[in-house]
């Protein structure tokens, strides 16, 4: 076997003697050779099974010649979007176009098309008719059934159906993609591979089915929400290897797609061998021309250490991608990849995570899910933790202190999520106190999302005081060591059941932390969860109760302004959203308002009272699984802004001189007479009193 990157011309065929291929795989994304991408995995899988695999890396999908650069594949395509779903990778939440895809070489945008996969099986079809074209990847594996699509807004069909492919590999794939290429290799007909777990199939007989689910019609659920709502919650439960039930759904009188249940968890030696094989650990070098591929250098030096979340959160598609069961890796594997990570001439001793959809989560949260799996309808940690739940943190704390050991490490970050109600279950805080000791530098995010127990509660997640309980646990520690570490919280705005109300309060909550973010998440409604299911349907599909949902997009702007009230532009917005929220009670100067009973005299707003923003001027939203990043914990805690001698006693939440000195010109601008007022001695002492009080309030 040949360590090098795998074919993308046939002049990298020739080099290997290879002259046809067994898979030609055709990927949305720039080809990059690291087990953090998905198309690297599955391609080395195959490769160490002994079948040739060659990468069509963006094709140009206006030109069919762009497919047929490493000729016919003796067994098949594969086809994947890339690492994300294709319209997510494209648009913001308010379906604005991205200004870069971090996916492609020099970050520029446009080089893969909408809907991706079903662009590249149409453009195959064009060429190879009768070749088999099996997809993956997430954009395929979140709308193997039919569902809502937030882009076209209405329901879609399976992207079988539309895509014209043969077989989905749906999760992670390791084992439906061998049993695939075997039973292709094998000689069976691509129409007869109908039994692999982790698949799903078109088919225009149920003859050959036993024990299945048949769901509503397509036609059923696209004309009926109530409908749409029941059948998806019958796919969400039945999304465990162990006791899910194979599902059918009906589009024409002969034509069915039908779900095998998802493939077994990896074993931890299969987990373990999946990440030894031969990889580049890089993107492919006909890319430094271009200057690379973005995407490349947060994770070149993180280490996966687990698959899988049992945290359950509705806005997640985890639970339909990965699955709820946790798999890991041995100490050993992971260890063995940090050491060679220190080989690397770019290393500079610094590991930027080790963990997965969830870092603080090394096993099952319980033994039954090894031979029993799931439970069906119930979660592990929410509304409350299980009775049965397993809470330990020593293998993580363990694995943690085998890599500060390394030689050439200096500090081992943590930055993927960490469950802060898990964390809250365990009695010992060593992971905790090790945790703020050497794992974080100045910040911990993490994700309550939200204040209010009402949209928690939709969001699957814990109640408010779970999360005060973590942070007042979080300051003690760091008290106790010495430092000074600070939360930052990711929220989310306009998640269904979020009214105004919700809003508000959550604005309230980020006064009285003393600092704005600079980005706001607004929710997104993507393939295959349930809170895009409430959105859609207006529904909880777990118990048919109706939800509010924010789904006007003037609404939205105005509950995602509200976490930025300090930033004039929203003033607008925010005035808006208090009064029709019945909250003008924080319209004025008080310690406890937002914004002042005028509009800030800034100069772009001169002259334009009558002018009303209706739109967001600029959105910063990025997908559920994109980080957002949030003003340093530091300036959270020092926000009180500093007086100055031409500022009064109610200069309140302005972070610049320049903000707090336009403050006091829209206070005091209505009043000629005061332009030159000069403050009193005792104006003077009053304020000094007042920014005092603001101080001890905000900390």
């Amino acid at each position: 076997m040949i360590k090098d990157f795998l074919p993308i011309s046939k002049e990298d065929m020739k080099k290997r003697g290879w002259e046809q291929l067994d898979f030609v795989y055709v990927i949305g994304d720039a080809y990059i050779d690291h087990p953090s991408f998905g198309p690297a995995i599955i391609s080395r899988t195959l490769e160490a099974h002994g079948y040739k695999v060659g990468i069509i890396s963006q094709p140009d999908w206006k030109d069919k010649e762009s497919i047929t650069i490493l000729g016919e594949p003796r067994l098949g395509f594969l086809v994947s979007s890339g690492n994300m779903d294709s319209m997510v990778n494209h648009y913001t939440v308010s379906k604005k176009r991205r200004k870069m895809d971090s996916f492609t070489p020099g970050g520029i945008i446009g080089k893969r098309p909408d809907y991706a996969t079903t662009v590249y099986c149409n453009l195959i079809r064009q060429v190879y008719k009768k070749n088999p074209i099996i997809i993956g990847g997430i954009e395929a594996s979140l709308r193997r059934l039919g569902h809502y699509d937030y882009w076209s807004d209405k329901v879609k069909h399976s992207i079988l159906i539309d895509s014209g492919a043969d077989i989905i590999s749906y999760g992670m794939g390791e084992h439906s993609i061998v049993e695939i290429a075997d039973a292709l290799n094998s000689g069976l007909a691509v129409s007869d591979i109908t039994f692999i777990a982790g698949t799903a199939y078109k088919a225009k007989t149920l003859d050959n089915l036993y024990d299945y689910i048949m769901l509503p019609s397509f036609d059923e659920i696209a004309s009926s929400k109530e409908t749409y709502a029941k059948s998806f919650y019958t796919q969400y439960i039945n999304t465990d290897p162990f006791s899910a039930k194979v599902l059918v759904e009906k589009y024409k009188e002969k034509l069915y797609v039908v779900q095998n249940p998802p493939s077994k968890p990896l074993t931890q030696m299969e987990m373990d061998d999946t990440y030894a094989y031969e990889y580049m650990r890089d993107y492919h070098p006909s890319y430094k021309e271009a200057g690379g591929v973005p995407a490349i250098e947060e994770i070149k030096f993180s280490l996966t250490s687990n698959r899988g979340c049992f945290g359950g959160c509705s806005f997640c598609a985890l639970t339909f991608h990965q699955g709820r069961i946790i798999q890991v890796r041995s100490h050993q594997s992971i260890i063995d990849e940090a050491k060679l990570m220190t080989e690397d001439k770019d290393f500079k001793g610094y590991i930027h995570d080790v963990g997965g959809p969830t870092a603080n989560f090394r096993h099952t949260s319980c033994e039954k899910q090894l031979t029993k799996g799931v439970c069906i309808g119930k979660q592990c940690l929410f509304p409350e933790p299980c009775k049965n739940l397993t809470v330990d943190h020593k293998d993580y704390v363990v694995l943690l202190r085998e890599l500060r050991k390394i030689p050439k490490v200096k500090k081992v970050f943590i930055r993927s999520g960490i469950r802060f109600d898990y964390m809250c279950a365990d009695k010992d805080d060593t992971f905790l106190k090790e945790l703020c000791k050497n794992h974080i530098s100045g910040q911990l995010r993490v994700a309550p999302e939200h204040i209010s127990d009402s949209v928690l509660k939709l969001m699957g997640k814990p109640k408010n005081e779970v999360y005060e309980r973590f942070r007042k646990k979080f300051e003690k520690v760091n008290l106790d060591e010495g430092k000074k570490q600070y939360i930052v919280p990711y929220l989310m705005s306009s998640h269904p059941g979020s009214t105004m109300k919700e809003a508000v309060e959550l604005a309230e909550y980020v006064r009285d932390l003393g600092y704005m973010p600079e980005q706001v998440q607004d929710f997104y409604p993507t393939p295959s969860t349930i809170s895009t299911c409430m959105y859609y349907t207006g529904l909880d599909p777990r118990t048919m109760e109706k939800v509010y949902v924010p789904v006007n997009p003037h609404e939205k702007a105005m509950q995602r302004a509200l976490i930025q009230y300090r930033n004039p532009e929203n003033y607008d917005l925010v005035k808006e959203a208090l009064i029709i929220a019945g909250r003008t009670d924080l319209i004025g100067f008080g310690d406890e308002c937002l914004i002042p009973p005028r509009k800030m005299a800034y100069t772009k707003y001169k002259n334009s009272d009558t002018k009303r923003t209706d739109i967001v001027r600029r959105d910063t939203s990025n997908s559920h699984a994109d980080n957002v990043k949030h003003n340093s914990g530091k300036n959270a805690k020092n926000h009180t802004v500093k007086d100055s001698n031409k500022h009064t006693k109610n200069v309140k939440d302005s972070n610049t001189r320049k903000n707090a000195k336009d403050s006091n010109v829209a206070k005091y601008s209505t009043n000629k007479n005061n332009k030159d007022r000069k403050y009193s001695e005792d104006k003077s002492r009053n304020r000094t009193d007042n920014k005092d009080k603001n101080k001890t309030k905000r900390r």
